[in-house]
């Protein structure tokens, strides 16, 4: 029995970014690119890429903050469709992904930030990546739109609570396009009842 299953949904590549500043330096910290290189440590330029990271208030209760832990944090992955409705909440046309840190922006996939971690986004080329978890709203983007929009991004953190995206790491080197077609592979098991 195959550990992951294929399912019948597909998302679409609408825009990629990089972030090649750390979101600390609280600059408009993305930038969109046409095709994104993966390779096992992440995109290539990436702020965000490594084998490893230093663990952050994300995951305390684990690890004290700096500690070397493996990156499974190496993309940020949002719904097109969740990201209008957070534009919508904030009274803004459009939200600009590069704005929320997003290294990937896809769109067809229904609840996409609820999609169960372990998932898989597979590209044309066999390029693969793992979902890990649900990316919490932080504060770095408020002050980001804030900036750009003259102060609208006060309430992103309440805005994108269930909407924020996903994190993710490389599984399968590869290359993404605009346009790519990413089907999503669900872990073939039930849900979690303690």
């Amino acid at each position: 029995m195959a550990a992951l299953v294929p399912s019948d949904f597909y998302a679409t590549v609408v825009w990629l970014g990089r972030q090649a500043r750390p979101v600390e330096d609280l600059v408009i910290f993305g930038e969109a690119v046409s095709e994104m290189p993966l390779g096992f440590a992440g995109p290539e330029g990436e702020v965000h890429a490594g084998l490893t990271r230093p663990a952050c208030s994300r995951v305390r209760a684990q690890h004290p903050r700096g500690t070397p832990i493996r990156n499974v944090r190496q993309l940020c992955i949002v719904s097109a469709e969740e990201m209008a409705t957070v534009a919508a909440e904030l009274g803004l046309a459009s939200l600009d992904p590069a704005w929320v840190g997003a290294s990937i922006v896809v769109e067809g996939i229904p609840d996409f930030t609820h999609v169960p971690p372990s998932s898989r986004l597979q590209g044309p080329d066999g390029v693969t990546i793992v979902i890990d978890m649900e990316n919490l709203p932080c504060q770095e983007p408020a002050v980001t739109i804030a900036r750009a929009t003259g102060g609208q991004g006060k309430a992103f953190k309440a805005a994108a609570r269930d909407r924020r995206g996903v994190t993710g790491w490389v599984e399968r080197e590869g290359r993404l396009r605009l346009g790519d077609r990413l089907r999503l592979h669900l872990p073939a098991q039930r849900p979690w009842q303690p």
